[in-house]
């Protein structure tokens, strides 16, 4: 019980930090070349990395943090249920 209300609290702050990130991408570049940036894209590119291959970007927007954080939410929900 405690391990899963545990995993569930880290996969929310994940979500959180690629909503940050997705936000990020809206600002102008000058907004991205800093330290809190940087550790946010090292923490969250391994994990995308791989998505981008299911889902190339159409007409240069990028979709793969949209379907991550899908699948974040799917099992959030399902380990709640649990």
């Amino acid at each position: 019980m405690f391990l899963t209300r545990l995993l569930v609290a880290a996969l929310q702050i994940y979500s959180l930090v690629l909503i940050v990130r997705i936000v990020f991408t809206w600002l102008p570049p000058r907004h991205r070349a800093n330290e809190f940036y940087r550790f946010i894209e090292q923490v969250t590119e391994p994990v995308l990395k791989p998505f981008r291959g299911l889902i190339p970007p159409i007409k240069g927007i990028d979709f793969s943090p949209i379907l991550l954080f899908i699948l974040l939410n799917v099992l959030i929900e399902i380990l709640q249920r649990s």
